[in-house]
């Protein structure tokens, strides 16, 4: 997963970086023209970018509207989330060797309260199913082992519905956004007809219905700003999500058959007995 982020962060970099060669290289003057006369081009003004106060916060919000709020707390969820499962969503917090190597020791040696007391101290998926199982088998010694299966088939769907929830929020976010960003844009052209349907049509009119569809324009692009990157690391989280079900599931698999074995050994000491 930090491979992928990694290559994406990578990507967008070298695209801004692209982009910036590329309106360098037109900005600067023909051979013709650097032969002809060098002149120092004077530094451009806020008045030739009229879209340079829409990098300030308060310029952001006095172009896009109303709308502006919910779209800067939907970039901050967004932020966030993608750090906190860039954190959470690994190996360590689902299934780690440490635990199954203990779990697998515990198991043979049949300390399964040693066991449950090391499940209680692990922050798992593993350990949480794990758990559920060993207290449920603990509680009920006359359960047989297919009831202490469907416990552990139960608690591990719980798990991974979890798991998959989590994540489903920062899709959510990256549908939202441009859904939020069209409803701003439809609310500044309602405006805009609004402000020009009781004038005579004219140049200055013109103008102003030009620069009120651009600036309703602003929120449908803040919406996919933020739609776009949330959608791209959902997938990625998802896949990750995905693949530690997998091995979550790989890893139930493996304990419970060291209980069936438990379970057998035990049952043939009693029938000897």
């Amino acid at each position: 997963m930090h491979r992928k982020i990694l290559f994406a962060l990578a990507a967008l970099v070298a695209l801004i970086f692209t982009m910036n060669l590329s309106q360098a290289q037109a900005q600067q003057p023909s051979p013709a023209a650097r032969g002809a006369t060098v002149t120092t081009p004077a530094p451009a003004s806020d008045e030739d970018n009229p879209y340079a106060d829409v990098l300030t916060f308060q310029g952001f919000v006095k172009r896009t509207g109303v709308m502006a709020y919910p779209l800067i707390i939907l970039s901050m969820i967004a932020f966030f989330m993608i750090v906190l499962f860039g954190f959470t969503v690994r190996q360590g917090t689902v299934v780690s060797d440490a635990f199954m190597n203990s779990a697998d020791a515990l198991i043979r040696k049949q300390d399964y309260l040693g066991l449950l007391a090391v499940c209680n101290r692990r922050n798992e998926c593993i350990a949480r199913i794990t758990s559920k199982t060993l207290d449920f088998a603990t509680r009920n010694p006359t359960a047989s082992f297919e009831e202490v299966k469907e416990v552990t088939e139960a608690e591990g769907n719980r798990q991974s519905s979890l798991l998959l929830a989590r994540i489903a929020y920062l899709g959510d976010v990256g549908a939202i956004a441009p859904m939020l960003g069209l409803l701003g844009t439809t609310l500044g052209m309602i405006t805009t007809f609004h402000e020009i349907s009781g004038k005579g049509v004219g140049g200055s009119n013109q103008l102003g219905l030009a620069q009120g569809v651009s600036e309703a324009l602003l929120c449908t692009a803040s919406g996919l700003v933020i739609g776009i990157p949330s959608l791209m690391f959902y997938a990625i989280f998802r896949g990750k999500t995905n693949r530690l079900i997998s091995e979550m599931e790989a890893a139930t698999t493996h304990l419970m058959a060291l209980l069936a074995v438990q379970y057998k050994r035990a049952a043939r000491a009693v029938g000897s007995n």
